[in-house]
């Protein structure tokens, strides 16, 4: 159902993958929006390791919202911000898109859970992630991308 990738020596490991799925704080959210046209928005996520799913967080309807209701299948592209070696101008790229399936999370705790463990990767300030949870909580809609298919891909720019 997947396509193979055609430049084998450039694909990155399952456990590579995972790294820049829990390191990298945000990516490109991919959907069927209005029209059929792709819509792909930028989107903070976090990557759960005891169950492989990426958790997204926004408001509870939109755009994006609507078109996930229609159409459950999404993608999710992640990329980190490069490496350059000594003497090279061009940088190489790791990137990971992640083909799956989202799910809205129904259970109140799950998402003040979810919005938690997102927020840590951004701030230490629990505090401020508790305020914000209190004032933002009532209003967020948390969904799940589950993952079908996951590949990344070591990029030079040149």
């Amino acid at each position: 159902m997947f396509r193979d990738m055609l430049r084998k020596s450039q694909q990155l490991s399952y456990e590579e993958c995972a790294e820049i799925l829990k390191r990298e704080p945000r990516g490109v959210l991919s959907v069927l929006g209005d029209d059929g046209y792709p819509y792909g928005m930028p989107m903070n996520h976090y990557y759960s390791e005891s169950d492989g799913k990426l958790y997204f967080h926004g408001g509870k309807s939109g755009h994006k919202i609507d078109a996930i209701r229609r159409h459950s299948k999404a993608s999710f592209c992640v990329y980190d911000s490069g490496t350059r070696r000594d003497g090279e101008w061009f940088l190489r790229i790791r990137s990971v898109i992640v083909f799956g399936r989202i799910e809205f999370v129904d259970d109140v705790e799950e998402t003040l859970e979810i919005s938690r463990l997102l927020s840590h990767k951004f701030t230490s300030d629990e505090k401020y992630i508790e305020d914000e949870i209190r004032r933002s909580g009532p209003g967020t809609l948390v969904f799940a991308l589950t993952p079908e298919h996951i590949s990344g891909k070591l990029v030079k720019e040149s």
